[in-house]
Parts: C-alpha cells; structure tokens; sequence
C-alpha cells in the first residue's frame, strides 16, 4: 500500500479535525472541549501517522482505541445531556471506530500477518 493513500485514514483525520474544532460552534462546556480537542487531535496524528507508515497495525488499533474513548466520553466525562457536543462525539467516535477497524485487515494483509493454515 502506498503512503497517504488510503482512504479511511483521511476520513479519520477530517473527523478529528471536526472533533477538534466542533466547539467553535457547538455549545459546549470546559470538560467537553477538552475531550474533544485532545482526542481530535490524537486521532488526527494517530491517522496521519498511519498514512505516512501504512501497515503498521498497532496504530491502526490506537486510532480505534481513540475512536471508542470519543464515542464512550460523553457518558464517561458527564456531558450526555449536551446533545451538540454528544452527538459530535457519538459520530465521530462511530465513524472513527468503523474506519480504524475497516484498515486493521489491509495492514495485517500488508505485514503478511493474515492467518495462514498451520501444517501437520
């Protein structure tokens, strides 16, 4: 696979971003900003660093790690009943989590690390 070529990861970095700047115009409080900023911005550099190193499968789960703190943060933090700022962290947490997880099997594939039938 060639670097910064594959799609899920820049989907991963737009998303971030959003994250990252969705308090701008999403009410929010200090608590949610935060969250959002800080795993934003993780996920962005946990994408961009999967597109400049493709295949490494370790930041592939860490970018689907970051994905699940998102989507969990609202519940975790306290900010649920703020529906904007939930809603942006329910999405792109989901969103995040989807495209992490749909990269995993292309960088094993590229690792060679895909299963192979163990002879007796």
């Amino acid at each position: 696979m060639k670097k910064w070529a594959r799609w899920q990861d820049w989907v991963a970095v737009v998303v971030g971003l959003y994250a990252a700047l969705s308090p701008i115009w999403t009410a929010t409080d200090t608590t949610a900003t935060t969250v959002l900023i800080v795993l934003g911005v993780l996920t962005i550099l946990a994408a961009l660093s999967n597109l400049s190193q493709p295949g490494v499968r370790t930041t592939e789960w860490v970018e689907v790690a970051f994905g699940i703190l998102m989507f969990i943060s609202p519940w975790v933090m306290g900010f649920s009943g703020m529906t904007g700022v939930a809603t942006t962290a329910w999405v792109v947490g989901a969103i995040t989590i989807i495209v992490g997880a749909w990269a995993v099997p292309s960088a094993m594939k590229l690792h060679g690390s895909h299963h192979r039938p163990v002879s007796a």
